[in-house]
């Protein structure tokens, strides 16, 4: 059997079990919940209920965001070149669970301070969650490429990451809506913010220790730090992450990432004002569109291996967006031109709850084909360095996915600020006009973005072949 024979034949039989890719997707949960608190409910919570000055809450987390771009990478890189019995990726995977937990819990806890106390102790912990969640994921994430080379089997580890990333999250949407926001003050009940913080702080150390233990027993087959005599200083770092990020597919996934986060924040930041205003949902109704994100989470890790093994992954990513990114303003775009039915029509809901259905499987599917087009790049950069720096790679895209609270947000308190959106108007009093114009700049910004990334996509360069090629090399100089 020929070198290329053997590196394609290990591929093919590189397949983790199911047991294993349910363990270490599982680990996703955690960043979900955190996700989903800070997409839909930690504006809500000190904007509306403890107080604070919404635009301090924007600013808050923008502050986070720039800590974010310098922890993000450092975090990757100590996770590449960590020496220790339990590899480089699960001593910080395990070190990560309880602060998670701890101040993921105290953001949902503060104690009673003015504007300028409750200002910094917001900015305070949301740089250490994000910082800490990095810590966890990061890692995590960066298991895929060692837990399997095989192409295709990559995107299956990443579609079962997204499903309980997507699914994790959602859960705590359902059991706000469902459950902890039905008393007498409804949104604004400060217990049921207390409660969630409780119940998410705990699922998320569960999520976080269910999957380093589940993917303990693979340590002894995870890669080592590269062994060098030159030793740790600024300046190698510097120039180890430079010669790492300066892969050009890298680049094009990373903008591709940044643009596809700002839209799906900002679609998530408008996502109740356009239900409860632009449609005119009733709560029930909003609560049957929030549970049905499972079936969507659920549809789209399995479309995602499909498309894949198909397709390829660039090809499916480009064309699984081009179906989403059509359907997804459609109605809103159909509404705006008077082909849509009246708000209280029995059509609209279940019509517009279907194309959601399917377009946000299209969506997830997406994602999980292109987050795991980074896994690819791994074999790339080390034949290039000599390196393997998957945590750098990783690390790049957690902050990228983390941009969603800043850059979304901003977006769409810039388009609500345009339209002079009304604060605090009940559903049915907002003017005709100002509806309009909200749709008008909402669905095309969501539609620029997302055509922005696909461009982005369409300039990386790595295919299967060259995938299997790059695995053929590598075993060559293992060899020699």
């Amino acid at each position: 059997m020929t070198s290329s024979q053997t590196a394609q034949a290990a591929n093919l039989s590189d397949k983790p079990g199911t047991a294993l890719k349910l363990a270490h997707g599982f680990g996703a949960t955690a960043f979900g919940i955190k996700n989903n608190g800070f997409d839909y409910f930690l504006l809500l919570f000190y904007g509306t209920v403890i107080g604070l000055e919404p635009g301090l809450v924007g600013l808050a987390l923008m502050i986070a965001l720039v800590f974010d771009a310098l922890s993000d990478p450092l975090v990757g890189y100590w996770s590449d070149n960590l020496k220790s019995r339990w590899g480089r990726r699960h001593p910080l995977m395990y070190g990560a669970a309880l602060p998670v937990a701890l101040t993921y819990f105290l953001v949902w806890n503060p104690p009673e301070l003015g504007q300028a106390g409750l200002f910094f102790y917001l900015t305070g912990l949301s740089i250490l969650i994000r910082t800490f969640i990095t810590f966890y994921e990061t890692p995590s994430s960066a298991l895929i490429p060692e837990l399997t080379s095989n192409y295709e089997e990559r995107t299956s580890l990443q579609s079962y990451r997204l499903f309980f990333g997507w699914a994790g999250g959602n859960l705590m949407s359902v059991l706000m809506f469902g459950v902890l926001l039905t008393g007498p003050l409804g949104m604004r009940d400060p217990e049921a913010f207390k409660t969630y913080g409780i119940i998410g702080s705990v699922m998320m150390f569960v999520a976080i220790m269910v999957s380093a233990l589940g993917t303990h027993s693979r340590i002894p087959h995870l890669h080592r730090p590269k062994v060098t005599a030159e030793r740790f200083g600024v300046r190698r770092i510097f120039r180890e992450m430079v010669e790492t990020l300066s892969e050009k597919s890298f680049i094009a996934l990373f903008f591709a990432t940044i643009l596809s986060a700002i839209a799906t924040g900002l679609a998530a930041a408008l996502a109740f004002l356009m239900l409860n205003y632009f449609w005119e949902f009733s709560e029930f109704q909003i609560f049957i569109w929030t549970c049905t994100v499972f079936f969507s989470a659920l549809l789209g890790a399995a479309i995602a291996p499909w498309a894949t093994r198909r397709m390829g992954k660039k090809r499916a990513t480009i064309i699984l967006g081009l179906l989403a990114f059509s359907i997804q303003p459609l109605p809103v775009l159909l509404r705006l031109v008077g082909m849509m039915p009246e708000n209280g029509d029995p059509l609209l809901f279940p019509l517009v709850l279907a194309i959601n259905v399917m377009d946000l499987a299209l969506i997830i599917a997406m994602q999980a084909v292109s987050f795991s087009m980074i896994a690819d790049l791994v074999e790339s950069n080390q034949l290039r360095t000599g390196r393997r720096s998957e945590g750098v790679y990783y690390a790049a895209t957690t902050f990228t996915r983390k941009t969603t609270q800043g850059l979304g947000v901003l977006a769409a308190g810039v388009i609500l600020s345009i339209v002079a959106f009304p604060d605090g108007a009940p559903p049915g009093t907002v003017s005709a006009d100002t509806l309009w114009w909200l749709g008008a700049l909402y669905a095309p910004s969501l539609l620029v973005l997302w055509l922005g990334a696909l461009y982005c996509v369409s300039r990386y360069k790595i295919d299967k072949a060259d995938h299997e090629e790059n695995l053929r090399r590598l075993a060559q100089v293992e060899t020699a």
